[in-house]
C-alpha cells in the first residue's frame, strides 16, 4: 500500500500545533495508541525540524509524520530533509507542490474554491486539503465531488467528533483535526495524554462508522 492510500485508510490526520521537544513524542504515542497514525507537525512551531526528526526516529513506521502550514518550497525541502513524508499547506503554491514531488513525498495543498482545487490537482497534488472546511460544511464536499469525483478531498478546519462522520459520508477520503484533538496550550500531563488517546479513538470510530 502506498503512502497516499495509507493516509486515506488511517482516515484522521492529527494537526499538532505549538508542541515542544518535551512533549511531542508523548503526544505522538498517545495518538498512536488511540488509533491516529498520521501526524502533521506545523512548521511555525519553534525548532520544528528537530521535532519532525525526533518523532520520525522514535516511532519509525508506526506513524506517518509530515509537515504542516508549509507556505514555500524552501520550507518544504527543509522539512523533507528532516524526515517529513508529506507536505501540508493552507494554500496552493505550485512551487511547493513541485518540491514535494521532486523528493517523492506526498503533497496536500490547501484550496477552497473549485478553481483552486482543480489547479492544485493539475499541478500534481495527491490530495486537496479543503480549508477552512467549516465555512461551507459537509454539503460542500458533496457538491465539489459532483463535477470532480476523481479528486481526493480532505476537509480541515472546524471538524470534531460530532461532524467528522458527516464529512466522510459526503465523500471526504480523510479529515484533518486540530485543537479538538490536540490542544498544546493545555499542560501535557498524564491525564491529558489519556484524554488525547481517548479522543483519538473517538475520531477513528466516527470515521469507521461513517464508512460502514
Amino acid at each position: 500500500m502506498n503512502l497516499v492510500d495509507q493516509i486515506k485508510e488511517n482516515g484522521i490526520v492529527a494537526v499538532i500545533r505549538g508542541s515542544s521537544a518535551d512533549n511531542i513524542v508523548s503526544i505522538a504515542h498517545a495518538l498512536k495508541r488511540g488509533g491516529v497514525k498520521t501526524l502533521e507537525i506545523t512548521v511555525e512551531t519553534p525548532r520544528v525540524l528537530s521535532l519532525i526528526e525526533k518523532v520520525s526516529e522514535e516511532l519509525g513506521d508506526e506513524v506517518i509524520v509530515g509537515a504542516g502550514t508549509v507556505l514555500d518550497p524552501e520550507t518544504a525541502r527543509a522539512a523533507i530533509m528532516a524526515g517529513a513524508r508529506f507536505i501540508f499547506s493552507p494554500t496552493t503554491n505550485t512551487e511547493t507542490i513541485k518540491m514535494a514531488k521532486r523528493y517523492g513525498v506526498v503533497s496536500i495543498p490547501g484550496a477552497l474554491t473549485p478553481t483552486e482545487i482543480i489547479t492544485a490537482y493539475e499541478h500534481g497534488a495527491d490530495m486537496i486539503k479543503v480549508f477552512p472546511a467549516n465555512v461551507f460544511g459537509p454539503g460542500y464536499i458533496k457538491d465539489i465531488h459532483g463535477p470532480m469525483p476523481h479528486i481526493p478531498l480532505m476537509p480541515t478546519g472546524g471538524l470534531d467528533t460530532g461532524n467528522v462522520g458527516d464529512y466522510i459520508r459526503a465523500g471526504a477520503v480523510a479529515a484533518g483535526i486540530g485543537s479538538s484533538l490536540v490542544n498544546t496550550k493545555l499542560p501535557v500531563t498524564e491525564e491529558y495524554l489519556a484524554d488525547i488517546e481517548a479522543k483519538a479513538g473517538q475520531f477513528v470510530q466516527a470515521v469507521a462508522e461513517a464508512r460502514s
